[in-house]
């Protein structure tokens, strides 16, 4: 790993199913990420994922391309436009530090057919110790 390096893309499927289900394990009841109608009352064309969801999903994208041992240390994420079912969100990252302490920083960015859905900084733990 280097500063620099592109991590390998990955596809998500943004789907009825992972809107609602994230809304519900992060316990985030709000109408506009589970009924469609309500959500259009709102001015929304559809229900929309919400940020922890999003979090989550980018989080998992660096641990799973650092490995067993890597560990989130921060996620800080930005959301831009919102993810609707039926689109594709594409994650794609950036190593833009290696820390002496044993972690990394990546720039991450989801996109959809929209636009940026999310931008932002994940730091891990990458050292043995961190695991």
């Amino acid at each position: 790993m280097k500063v620099g390096e592109e991590l390998a893309p990955l596809e998500i499927a943004v789907t009825r199913t992972l809107i609602v289900a994230g809304a519900i394990a992060s316990r985030d009841y709000q109408d506009v990420h589970h009924d469609a109608e309500l959500a259009r009352e709102k001015g929304s064309p559809d229900i929309f994922m919400n940020i922890l969801t999003t979090n989550g999903l980018v989080g998992r994208y660096v641990t799973d391309r650092f490995g067993p041992s890597a560990v989130l240390r921060k996620v800080a994420i930005r959301l831009g436009v919102p993810n609707y079912p039926g689109d594709t969100m594409v994650l794609s990252g950036t190593v833009t530090a290696i820390g002496d302490d044993g972690t990394a920083e990546v720039s991450v960015v989801g996109t959809n057919g929209l636009g940026r859905h999310v931008t932002g900084t994940v730091t891990i733990g990458v050292s043995e110790r961190a695991a």
